[in-house]
C-alpha cells in the first residue's frame, strides 16, 4: 500500500463520510471513492458498508484504521527524527513531551541527573494536554516520554519505570467530604455539586458528562478550588497543590505508575543516556 491510499482511508474513516473527507484533502469525491474501491479490491476486503448518510467501519476495516495510523506516524516520526538529526549529528537536543502539570518533582530530578551525565546533550521538554504523551511519540515529534500507567497506552515502546504510587481525591476545602479520611473511588466519583472533569479522548474529543473539559492540571486545579469539580490524581500532585484544596486517600483505586518511555528501535545516544539515568534513578 502506499502512504497516499492510507491516508485517504484514514480520512474516510475518521469523517465516515466521503464527501467530507474529500474536503478536507483537498480533492474530488469521485477519484477518493475510487482509491477506496482498489484499496478494497487489492487488500480483498471490504473495508466500509456504505449507506445514505455516509459509511461505517467493517472488522476489517477498523483493522486497518488502527494499524494505518501507526503505520502513517511511523513515517512522520522517520522523516521528523532525520530532519532534526541533520542538525548536528550526535549533538541534536533530546525532546521529551510530558502531561503540563504533571510529575514536576520527578521530572527535575531526572533532568539534574542526565545534565551531569559526561554525554548529556540538551533535553527540550514539550508540555502538552493529558493523552498527547503517547501520539507524540509514535509520529516523532518527541523522542522520548513520561507516561503514566494505566492510563496511557505504552504498548509497542521500551520504558523504565521511575515511581508507583496510590491515587487520591483532590476536592475543595471546606467541603463536607474532606473531613473523610478516605473514599472509595465510587464515593469520589458521585460527590453531589462536584461532577469529575472529562479527560480528552485518543481522538482529541472529550466523552459526554457534566464535568469541565480537562486540558492541563493547572487548569483543573483552579476549578477545583472554586468549587466546580473534583479530581483523582496521583498522590505525588500533592506537592503542587495551593491553598484552598483538600486531598482524600482513596482505598481502592488502582496505582499509578510513572514511566519513561521511547520507541524500541530508537539509536539515539541522547535517550540511551536519559534511559540508563531513569534506571540508576
Amino acid at each position: 500500500m502506499e502512504t497516499r491510499e492510507l491516508r485517504y482511508f484514514v480520512t474516510v474513516a475518521e469523517e465516515s463520510h466521503v464527501g467530507r473527507a474529500a474536503d478536507r484533502l483537498g480533492i474530488a469525491q469521485p477519484p477518493l471513492s475510487r482509491a477506496i474501491a482498489q484499496l478494497e479490491r487489492r487488500l480483498g476486503a471490504q473495508l466500509f458498508v456504505r449507506t445514505p448518510r455516509g459509511v461505517t467501519l467493517t472488522q476489517p476495516g477498523e483493522t486497518l484504521l488502527r494499524e494505518g495510523r501507526a503505520a502513517l506516524a511511523a513515517v512522520e516520526a522517520a522523516e521528523r527524527r532525520t530532519r532534526r538529526s541533520a542538525v548536528g549529528v550526535g549533538r541534536s537536543p533530546v525532546i521529551l513531551t510530558a502531561k503540563a502539570g504533571a510529575s514536576s518533582e520527578l521530572m527535575l530530578k531526572l533532568l539534574d541527573s542526565y545534565a551531569g551525565t559526561p554525554d548529556a546533550v540538551a533535553v527540550e521538554v514539550l508540555l502538552s494536554a493529558p493523552a498527547h504523551q503517547a501520539p507524540m511519540l509514535r509520529d516523532g515529534r518527541a523522542d522520548v516520554a513520561i507516561l503514566h500507567r494505566p492510563f496511557d497506552d505504552t504498548s509497542g515502546f521500551d520504558v523504565v519505570e521511575l515511581q508507583v504510587e496510590e491515587q487520591v481525591l483532590i476536592l475543595p476545602g471546606g467541603h463536607p467530604a474532606s473531613s473523610r479520611s478516605s473514599m472509595t473511588v465510587a464515593e469520589a466519583t458521585s460527590i453531589p455539586g462536584l461532577p469529575m472533569p472529562r479527560w480528552p479522548q485518543l481522538d482529541g474529543s472529550y466523552p459526554d458528562g457534566p464535568g469541565p473539559e480537562l486540558r492541563d492540571l493547572t487548569q483543573v486545579l483552579q476549578l477545583v478550588q472554586l468549587g466546580r469539580t473534583a479530581v483523582v490524581l496521583p498522590d505525588s500532585a500533592r506537592a503542587d497543590l495551593r491553598g484552598g484544596l483538600t486531598v482524600v486517600p482513596l482505598s481502592d483505586a488502582p496505582q499509578v505508575t510513572t514511566v519513561l518511555a521511547w520507541p524500541p528501535h530508537s539509536t539515539s545516544l541522547a535517550v540511551a543516556g536519559l534511559a540508563r539515568t531513569a534506571a540508576e534513578l
